[in-house]
């Protein structure tokens, strides 16, 4: 790949400095005083570059590899070639992630269009009655409202709408283009471009003249501490309670979560994902992507959704789920097997009575 500027590589760490800081063991101490400037895949990794591997799988790949150094497993370290540094760690895909934010910082977060201005653009327009904390930055065209509290050391990016009397904690990154509005959000939670947090949620009620008449939606939406929301996701407001977002939940690109969802603690949600009305999911609840989650249920604490579900009704705590209808790991895989054997059984009839 030719070189990125958009994210240049790292003036240099000592490898035995970032092992340390990653909890790995360098296997040979002579390698200590080698500089890692990125990170890369194993099989265009080059000098200065480090990389992880985590099952044999990646053998191949290391033909073409000339990293100076690999993260890996100890059962795995006598695959890596002499002449390019290991790093033992049983955590190898959560080392790399350490890893990346180190050599990287500048990519965990939105990237500031102005890259080199802080603090409020003449271009942007802040309220008189907004409340604003030391460090904040406003980029251009972005719009503050009235009596919005915004905490130190957040950035609101360019074109992005702060609607009246929503607070944003400290350290928080509202990326350009996005809008929240009725929202009460934590520190350290960033929001990707396009995210919209709190517009109506999808309410409405018979009407005796036929069609449908909109029901008020009068709530809150409430996202906790460390919370990260991809692009073009939307969270609707509360009906007449509040839509919930727990600390540390992870929620990806163009995901939907309708009114009085309550979505716990360090959870993570893939693309596509759509989560009726006032369904409530437990803590480290991991839903695939493309997944369609009913109303009005509730999935317990520890659940794993498989991608490309239908969630119909209850999930109880720590199962494993996934098709359509969503029901227990092992009957999906025990359906899906006698589905691909009747097909196969029929496919060699067909084919018997063609000759």
């Amino acid at each position: 790949m030719e070189h990125n500027w958009f994210f240049p590589p790292h003036d240099g760490v000592r490898l035995g400095d970032l092992a340390a800081q990653l909890g790995a063991e360098l296997r040979h101490e002579a390698d200590a005083g080698r500089l890692i400037h990125n990170v890369a895949p194993v099989y265009r990794a080059r000098e200065g570059d480090l990389c992880y591997m985590l099952s044999r799988k990646a053998k191949v790949e290391l033909d073409t590899c000339a990293a100076s150094a690999i993260l890996c497993d100890a059962s795995l370290a006598s695959l890596v070639p002499s002449g390019i540094a290991v790093l033992v760690t049983p955590r190898a895909h959560m080392a790399f992630a350490l890893a990346g934010e180190i050599l990287q910082p500048s990519a965990m977060r939105p990237l500031p269009v102005p890259s080199e201005t802080d603090g409020i653009s003449p271009a942007a327009f802040v309220d008189p009655a907004a409340r604003l904390e030391p460090n904040v930055t406003v980029e251009p065209m972005a719009v503050i409202g009235a009596d919005v509290e915004i905490g130190e050391g957040t950035r609101i990016g360019a074109g992005a709408v702060i609607a009246r009397g929503v607070r944003i904690g400290r350290d928080c990154d509202v990326a350009p283009g996005a809008s929240v509005q009725c929202a009460l959000i934590g520190n350290n939670v960033i929001l990707h471009p396009g995210v919209r947090i709190g517009q109506d949620g999808f309410g409405y009620g018979p009407s005796p003249k036929g069609g449908m008449i909109k029901i008020v939606q009068i709530g809150r939406v409430i996202i906790q501490d460390d919370v990260e929301i991809g692009a073009n996701t939307t969270i609707d407001r509360g009906t007449m309670d509040d839509t919930v977002i727990g600390q540390g939940t992870k929620i990806d690109n163009q995901v939907q979560i309708g009114h009085n969802v309550r979505i716990g603690r360090h959870c993570g949600i893939v693309s596509k994902v759509g989560i009726a009305g006032s369904t409530r999911i437990g803590d480290g609840v991991m839903i695939g992507g493309a997944t369609g989650v009913n109303g009005h249920i509730t999935i317990g604490d520890g659940v794993q959704i498989a991608a490309m579900s239908g969630v119909v009704s209850d999930v109880p705590a720590g199962e494993r789920y996934g098709g359509i209808p969503a029901r227990p790991m092992k009957d999906f895989l025990r359906d899906v097997a006698e589905m691909t054997a009747r097909a196969a059984a029929r496919s060699r009839k067909k084919g018997g009575n063609d000759e």
